[in-house]
Parts: structure tokens; sequence; C-alpha cells
């Protein structure tokens, strides 16, 4: 049993994407914690293998692999990995991105395709290449999107448009597969991931006070709703775009 006295993913198996730190981490964690058999992977092999590694050795169920989430070839392969490994897959993480910064008329051609590519086009491939299996299962993708996906942050054209996309996919992929597998995104705020710890604390602390719950987030309170969407307590809920970002958005404060 987890901490939280949940063991919501007892006999089922998830795949994370970008899961050797962060969000993806902290979602790994809790899933296996509360039962799931997960395939941590991430573009950083070691991490990942660090991240199955400490999972197991508190008793959890975890493999790794690496996986580039923008090859297809990539994905045919992690697809095998799971099926040879449990033959199920119930729950799909996909949450590999980046933001480029950059106006419109300063990014170029390649920055734009490949923010693209990253944070939207690989949503497209993971879920393609899943759907077969998810639908013999309890089928629940989550998709982290942004805040970015919202409200708009001078500077991120390219990142603003790839995690709106998301939005209009997990709404237009809800409909598509109906009862047999739900999708649902989380919109995180500021979330204090490796990235962000490198900040000035000034930053940060200007930050948190325009956060109307006064702080910022951590990787564990996105992974929470992530776990939520996933489970059996969301299967009544689809298609949905949840904003994790301790009300940032609704506040004008500056």
């Amino acid at each position: 049993m987890s901490r939280t006295g949940l063991t919501r993913f007892t006999g089922r198996t998830a795949l994370l994407t970008a899961a050797a730190s962060g969000i993806g981490e902290a979602t790994a964690r809790r899933l296996a914690a509360e039962g799931a058999s997960v395939l941590v992977t991430d573009v950083d092999a070691e991490g990942a293998r660090r991240v199955a590694e400490e999972i197991g050795a508190k008793g959890g169920r975890a493999r790794h692999r690496a996986l580039d989430v923008t090859s297809v070839d990539a994905w045919a392969e992690a697809v095998d990995a799971v099926t040879s490994w449990t033959g199920r897959l119930d729950v799909l993480h996909l949450n590999a991105g980046r933001n480029l910064r950059g106006a419109a008329h300063e990014l170029d051609d390649a920055a734009w395709h490949d923010q693209l590519r990253l944070c939207l086009d690989s949503v497209f491939y993971g879920v393609r290449a899943t759907v077969p299996l998810l639908r013999t299962g309890h089928g629940a993708v989550v998709i982290t999107s942004s805040i970015h996906a919202a409200i708009g942050f001078k500077g991120f054209p390219a990142y603003a448009a790839a995690k709106g996309g998301i939005g209009a996919l997990v709404r237009q992929l809800a409909v598509e597969y109906g009862g047999r597998i739900r999708f649902n995104s989380v919109l995180p705020g500021s979330v204090v991931t490796a990235l962000w710890a490198q900040t000035p604390e000034e930053y940060r602390a200007r930050t948190a006070a325009r956060t109307p719950v006064g702080r910022l987030g951590t990787p564990e309170d996105v992974a929470a709703a992530v776990a939520f969407f996933a489970s059996d307590d969301a299967a009544f809920v689809t298609g949905q775009n949840l904003l994790v970002d301790g009300g940032r958005s609704i506040t004008s404060e500056e």
C-alpha cells in the first residue's frame, strides 16, 4: 500500500515518458507506490535506470528503457517491450517537452519544427503506437501540457502552439476512442523542476507571490493530478485539460 493509502493501480501497467526527472519521475514513483508496474522511459537512459532501480528498492515493480519520443521506430520497440513484460498497458503518461525562448520573428524554421515535433508530434506518435494495447486494458492516457496553453507569456510562441495543440488533440482523441480509452491532460504552472531550481531565488519568490496559493508547485503536485486522471476515480472524466498551477492562471497579479 502507498503512503496515501491507495492501491488504485494494482495489477495495471503504466508507460511513462520523460520519467528520469521532474514530473515524469514523480508520477512514476506515485503510480508504482499505488501498485502499478511502471516502464520508466527517457532519452536519458541512465536517469531512467536510476528511477526504476530506486522504485524496485522500495518494493515497487519497474523496468526502464531509453526512448526518443520523436522516433516512430523507438515507439514500436517500447510497445514490444511492455507487451513482452506484462502483456498489457493500462496507463500512458506522455510527459516529454521543453520550451525554447524566442519571439516569432526570432525563430527559424528548424527551431519552430523541433519544438512542435518534441511537444506535439511525439504525443501523436505515442498514442498511435499504444492504442491497440490500451484498448484491451483500462485505457487511460494523460498528457503533460502547460499553463502556456491557457495564457500568454512573451517569448514562447512555438511552445504555446504545441501545448495548445495538445488540448484540441485530447478532445478529439476522447471522442475518437469513446469508452475504450480516456484522454486528459494536465497543465502545470510554475513547478520546481531541475530547470526552475537553477533560476535566481528572487525570481522564484516573485513568481510564488503572484500565485494565489503562495508557493511554487512541486512535481508531486502534478503527479497527484496525473494519478487521478489515470485511475478509476476519473472513470467518467475524459477530454479534459486541468490547470495545476496554484491559481496562477486566474489572477492578473504581476
